[in-house]
């Protein structure tokens, strides 16, 4: 399954390259507005195409709040709450598929 997510992602990360026509959503402006340092249009849609073929609309809704308030990824991170757990076994999926796949661009 992880095998047919990275074929898919890698598929469409192609579409990455120019930041035109990119995939927008909540994660690519959250992304965005958090002002890092590497973050660009092409990132950041890179990441949110990322997000859309491995995390649910919810799952990425909750994934937005970590840009906003960093100390709840922890927070989540630590729960012993199993949705939590199981959330922060998709969110991790993710983050390790999205930093294989959407590499900052040095202009």
């Amino acid at each position: 399954m992880r095998y047919l997510l990275l074929a898919g992602a890698l598929a469409s990360a192609a579409a990455c390259g120019g930041g035109r026509g990119g995939a927008t959503g909540d994660i690519s402006r959250a992304c965005l507005e958090a002002d890092r340092r590497a973050a660009s249009p092409a990132l950041c849609s890179c990441v949110q195409q990322v997000a859309n073929q491995s995390l649910s609309g919810s799952d990425q809704a909750r994934a937005v709040t970590f840009f906003e308030n960093p100390q709840l990824a922890q927070d989540t991170r630590q729960s012993d709450r199993r949705g939590d757990e199981r959330f922060w076994d998709r969110y991790r999926a993710f983050t390790d598929l999205a930093s294989e796949i959407c590499q900052p661009v040095d202009v």
